[in-house]
């Protein structure tokens, strides 16, 4: 649509004809974006203002529902993109889930069931620190069940995606984009600071080693989860300040695309008086 300030951003869309091949996407910022942190931390700052204002609309609004997903590879930075583009949001209406190893209880249910129960309800924005895209990535990568049945969750989450888009919630889904030699530098840096050495995990160097099945099962998620209703955004994530900045605008330009207002009133303000 050519009144979409989500249109400004189709040249990062993954699809079938373009960011679908990671080898072939570059990590590092695009022309489009600024050529360093001060002048992106600007840009930066006025968008934060923005999408205070807009999220406040959103939340009394009560009529739409937001979900973001935030997927990458070990370091790529989901937790520093959550901290750093929602910053000022108010928190009754912004929250956070985290998809880690599932529970006893979880793995008692069905895949989705923990997923599900976390989607976003009226006035809520929902963001997915990993999400179910896991049941297809690390399930598969590290072989945790057959792929008879990890082969048959794709349509399974676009069914599941189409459910909750027909329901009314808008759904973007970002990969953070990062390079190896950027996730090798980030994961030395936990180690040679002592602040950082809680972050660090052994589970890392393994998920490192096995880089390539990542890329090849990331490349078929883009290939069969990608609709239009539910589109795929490749970040590229080598460097935080354009990270942050380009999912901050397009998380601004989605929010723009529901032309939102403060509902009206049935009374008339200046007809009341406060003793």
């Amino acid at each position: 649509m050519p009144d979409s300030h989500l249109s400004d951003f189709d040249k990062y869309l993954i699809t079938q004809k373009q960011n679908h091949r990671l080898s072939k996407v570059t990590s590092d910022p695009w022309p489009d974006l600024p050529t360093g942190k001060h002048a992106a931390a600007k840009e930066l700052s006025a968008l934060h203002a923005r999408l205070a204002d807009l999220q406040q609309r959103f939340f009394v609004d009560r009529r739409k529902k937001l979900l973001f997903v935030l997927q990458g590879m070990d370091t790529s930075g989901k937790n520093g993109t959550i901290r750093n583009v929602f910053r000022g949001v108010n928190p009754q209406g912004v929250h956070v889930a985290s998809f880690e190893k599932p529970s006893t209880r979880e793995m008692g249910h069905d895949y989705l069931w923990r997923v599900h129960k976390r989607a976003p309800r009226n006035g809520e924005i929902m963001i997915f620190d990993r999400s179910h895209y896991e049941d297809v990535l690390a399930v598969r990568v590290n072989q945790l069940t057959s792929e008879a049945v990890w082969r048959k969750r794709y349509r399974h989450i676009n069914d599941f995606e189409q459910m909750l888009t027909d329901e009314g919630t808008f759904i973007i889904k970002f990969f953070l984009h990062i390079d190896r030699d950027t996730q090798k530098q980030r994961l030395q840096e936990r180690l040679d600071t002592p602040a950082k050495n809680w972050k660090f995990d052994q589970s890392d160097l393994v998920a490192r080693s096995k880089w390539d099945e990542y890329v090849a099962a990331y490349e078929e998620v883009f290939a069969k989860t990608s609709p239009a209703h539910a589109p795929w955004y490749i970040i590229p994530a080598n460097k935080k300040w354009a990270r942050n900045l380009l999912v901050a605008r397009i998380v601004v330009a989605c929010l723009e695309d529901m032309h939102l207002s403060y509902p009206k009133v049935d009374f008339d303000p200046s007809e009341v008086v406060i003793q």
